[in-house]
């Protein structure tokens, strides 16, 4: 079992979701010994999707248009992050919500694995099935000073959009808990780190 850890909250050690997905990492490690890539989403330089990049990604480059040194790296960052993502048996990732949306460097993330053909399908099943054993658990957070029933609504939106993205590459268990839920709950902690294990 290889595991992807990914964080993108911009608050550093203030963050939850970091303080969980480490927690959930380590847990995983101990039993399992599993090898690890780390990725701190917010400290790496992703920029927004250009349309050159884009269009390399879908195959439809334009000779007219230059592959200079910038395009170049940004095509080999997203290869990088890809096959990270490709190789990774279980995905641990930290999807915090402020502003009323997940962080922009973690839609960039999502933008550069999102590649019809290697991690979903046009027209045939294959890419999906590629990536059918593998898991992902969403750990999601949200500061804010809303009234909880609004909270849970954003929260709830979130967690769909992110588990939405998944399941349409194929992948069939993905988890979504919130770092509040893990206060005072050591034995529920247990169960959903030995649930990956297990599915593994």
């Amino acid at each position: 079992m290889k595991i992807l850890h990914l964080d993108s909250c911009a608050l550093g050690n203030d963050s939850a979701s970091r303080r969980f997905t480490a927690q959930v990492v380590a847990a995983l490690v101990a039993d399992n010994a599993a090898p690890v890539e780390y990725r701190d989403l917010a400290a790496t330089s992703l920029c927004h999707v250009s349309a050159p990049l884009l269009q390399v990604m879908r195959g439809h480059w334009d000779a007219s248009l230059p592959m200079n040194a910038e395009l170049q790296a940004e095509v080999l960052q997203a290869e990088v992050l890809l096959q990270e993502f490709l190789e990774a048996d279980v995905v641990v990732l930290g999807a915090p919500m402020y502003n009323f949306a997940m962080p922009s460097r973690l839609k960039s993330w999502l933008d550069r694995i999102l590649q019809a053909g290697r991690t979903y399908h046009v027209s045939s099943p294959d890419a999906r099935a590629m990536l059918k054993n593998k898991q992902v658990l969403i750990v999601s957070s949200m500061c804010s000073h809303l009234d909880v029933s609004h909270e849970m609504k954003l929260l709830d939106s979130h967690e769909l959009h992110l588990r939405t993205v998944f399941t349409t590459m194929g992948i069939e268990r993905v988890k979504a808990i919130r770092t509040d839920q893990w206060n005072g709950h050591v034995e529920t902690f247990n169960e959903w780190c030995e649930d990956l294990l297990e599915a593994a």
